[in-house]
């Protein structure tokens, strides 16, 4: 069982409790800058936050006096208002609001919202990056044959396969720390973004406290490139998350199984076929990477906008972006718990390797030739017929078909060759040779 790390949970993040605890919070912050500015009397700043600290206390309560309100107003920052000025429950209420618009609340609380979500998503890829690391060092030296256009290429280790995710989920932990750092962008700057009601000093008074920094300019809304940015680097993350399931779902298919996901006991594979063990959960993952893009693409529909801004963005992202948060951090979930119990058979591997029947060492022998002085051309010839026949022995169904031997047959060949020397290129310490030094370079140890 995967042991979670403690952070919050990414569904409270999206929750309507946590998103107006953070209008409160920006509210106050607002009506504090303005008491410094003295526009608001301290004394009705103490009623505006002794409010305030009564929703603080019971924000469920919160949302339902917003949403009930919203009912009648069909306005969702008018209905928060509204009830705040409730528990205000004073003229000091007027000062609750003051100067700003609704996006100005939205748009920074937004931010806050995309930035605690990086932040769990960050914990994720660091909490995957030494499983997968563990998993490579175990398999450092684990021989397979390498696909290209899923046939049989040159040998490679397990280790190196997987060091190479590790190496992809290194830049997706550097793109979500990037847009951690993207996407906390605030703005308090009035209708259409000309600080004409409230001053800068006030925008930067809130941001900062909020661990945000203030838009240099905006509109009524902060630009949705930044927010499409965000969504296309989940997407991006997912991408990647795609890539290797589809590489595990290919490995774990019946005539190769070189790894295959945990089959826990009692699970079971299909309702009519009893003996099936299925890639379920690396095609669960597959599957939602698709999702992610999909909102990727909203998330770039939304950067046009009419003029100063118009509305059409906000229902998408009200989907969107709990949507994606909460979907990638349980994609991260599946991950590492796929990663931490993937279960590995060397003894196939080393099976699917002999099914090349050693012309796996093709290259090899080219560029021997060459160095011994044939033309690509001429060398390239002696190979591929080589191969050519070690393929005719094989499709004959005779069991002796090997492609060193072939080679060693023709004379054209080994009049190259000394004694031992073509078994000696021919051999796996020879591709694995910068292995240890590939480990080495990228840290795992």
């Amino acid at each position: 069982m995967i042991t979670r790390y403690s952070r919050p949970d990414m569904r409270a993040i999206w929750s309507d409790e946590n998103k107006l605890k953070i209008w409160l919070q920006i509210e106050l912050l607002a009506s504090e800058a303005l008491v410094t500015e003295g526009v608001v009397p301290k004394k009705d700043f103490q009623k505006i936050k002794a409010g305030a600290d009564q929703w603080f206390a019971d924000l469920k309560g919160l949302v339902e006096r917003q949403k009930e309100l919203e009912k009648t107003l069909n306005h969702d920052v008018i209905g928060f208002t509204t009830a705040v000025a409730e528990k205000i429950n004073d003229k000091a209420s007027r000062w609750f609001h003051f100067g700003l618009t609704s996006s100005d609340v939205g748009d920074t609380a937004l931010a806050l919202q995309m930035k605690q979500s990086a932040e769990i998503l960050i914990a994720d890829v660091q909490q995957l990056l030494p499983i997968i690391a563990a998993r490579a060092k175990e398999h450092q030296f684990t021989p397979g044959i390498g696909r290209s256009h899923g046939i049989h290429a040159e040998p490679t280790t397990f280790g190196l396969k997987l060091a190479l995710m590790r190496d992809e989920f290194k830049r997706a932990l550097e793109r979500l720390v990037h847009i951690r750092e993207t996407c906390a962008v605030g703005k308090i700057s009035g209708a259409v973004g000309t600080s004409a009601h409230l001053s800068p000093e006030v925008e930067d008074f809130v941001c900062a406290k909020l661990g945000l920094r203030p838009a240099p300019i905006a509109t009524q809304v902060v630009q949705r490139d930044i927010h499409a940015e965000f969504q296309m680097a989940l997407a991006l993350v997912g991408a990647s998350i795609e890539r290797w399931s589809v590489e595990f779902r290919h490995l774990q298919r019946t005539e190769v199984l070189e790894a295959e996901e945990p089959f826990t006991k009692g699970q079971k594979g299909s309702s009519a076929m009893p003996h099936k063990r299925n890639p379920i959960t690396w095609e669960r993952l597959t599957g939602l990477s698709r999702v992610l893009r999909g909102n990727a693409l909203a998330a770039l529909e939304n950067v046009a906008l009419w003029h100063e801004r118009d509305i059409s963005h906000s229902s998408v992202e009200r989907i969107i972006f709990p949507d994606s948060c909460t979907l990638l951090d349980y994609m991260f979930s599946l991950l590492i718990r796929l990663m931490t119990g993937l279960q590995v058979y060397p003894e196939n591997m080393k099976r699917n390797l002999g099914l090349s029947l050693g012309m796996w060492n093709s290259q090899t022998v080219l560029l021997a030739l060459i160095k011994k002085g044939l033309t690509r051309e001429a060398a390239y010839e002696l190979v591929q017929r080589a191969a050519m026949k070690t393929w005719e022995v094989k499709h004959a169904g005779r069991d002796d078909a090997n492609f060193v031997e072939v080679l060693k047959a023709d004379p054209e060949v080994s009049k190259h060759f000394a004694k031992g020397e073509l078994e000696k290129l021919c051999s796996l310490d020879f591709h694995f040779k910068e292995v240890k030094n590939r480990f080495k370079k990228l840290g795992i140890s």
